[in-house]
């Protein structure tokens, strides 16, 4: 009987609800603890970076039009997506030395705290208007109300610690309010990326709203903060060189740069589950209507 070839697999690209290899055909190995070569990944390079832009500004408007109860229910079902792949996910965060970022925590309950951290932010998505959102007290016979709205496209730039937890807690509060995000997967773990967005194509949520590239940091983030598609940046677990470069690049626009140094503890529910976390991601807009004498 002939040996049973195994089959390295190759994690493409998720841009638009696509999964496209890189444009410029290139490829990163991902190596297993005993040094074998566990799996192959795209490399992103600026056009993929383009392109992942494009997808998300043309997703986000019709994403940000949908009812927040309709935002809930995807983000909802995404949560059902990663418990059906939760062995997938701990053995992607196993294969990329995991163990050694979540630290006692634990593979398991990474992935645990990751799905209840959508599924948080999933009851957000009809309720952060209220906590962040006013009627304001004014003089005169007028009503005035302060209302939050998305501010476009996320980018996001995913911490090395917690691949999984850290990607979900920096993506799920802007997809709530309506944001679109283009990802940044952890450089040295990434392979948990790639398997959420596994579960992303196979959830509710509309091509082009989330889009996860996988590549090195030196070359794409100089992009990410340059590009005028990118309204704001969510990023953790920068250098000071990455931080500078990203504050530096939102001139461009004005963008928002929200870079969290040092990161958080992410397993903190208190920490990492507040409404104070969507609200980088939202512009306030003040009405006046006037009121019946």
């Amino acid at each position: 009987m002939s040996e049973r070839l195994n089959v390295t697999k190759t994690y493409k690209l998720f841009i638009g609800g696509a999964f496209p290899r890189s444009e410029s055909g290139r490829s990163l190995k991902v190596a297993a603890a005993d040094g074998r070569v566990a799996a192959h990944l795209c490399r992103a390079s600026r056009k993929d970076l383009r392109d992942a832009v494009e997808a998300a500004r043309a997703a986000q408007e019709k994403w940000a039009a949908a009812t927040a109860y309709l935002r809930a229910q995807v983000l909802y079902r995404l949560g059902e997506m990663m418990e059906g792949k939760k062995r997938e996910l701990r053995e992607a965060i196993d294969l990329g030395h995991g163990a050694e970022a979540t630290g006692h925590r634990g593979i398991e309950a990474e992935v645990e705290r990751a799905i209840d951290r959508v599924v948080h932010f999933a009851g957000w998505a009809d309720k952060y208007p209220q906590a962040l959102g006013c009627a304001n007290p004014v003089a005169g016979p007028y009503h005035n109300f302060t209302v939050p709205e998305p501010v476009g496209v996320v980018g996001v730039v995913c911490p090395d610690g917690a691949p999984l937890l850290g990607l979900v807690s920096l993506v799920a509060p802007a997809v709530c309010a309506g944001n679109a995000c283009v990802v940044l997967a952890s450089e040295r773990r990434p392979v948990a990326a790639c398997v959420l967005a596994e579960a992303i194509a196979t959830s509710d949520m509309p091509g082009g709203v989330v889009n996860i590239l996988t590549g090195l940091r030196e070359e794409l983030v100089p992009h990410l903060a340059s590009h005028r598609g990118i309204d704001a940046i969510h990023a953790a677990g920068v250098s000071d060189e990455h931080r500078r470069t990203l504050e530096l690049g939102a001139a461009e626009n004005l963008k928002r740069v929200r870079a969290l140094r040092p990161e958080p503890d992410w397993f903190d529910d208190a920490a990492c589950e507040s409404p104070w976390w969507v609200e980088p991601f939202v512009e306030f807009k003040t009405v006046w209507h006037p009121s019946g004498t």
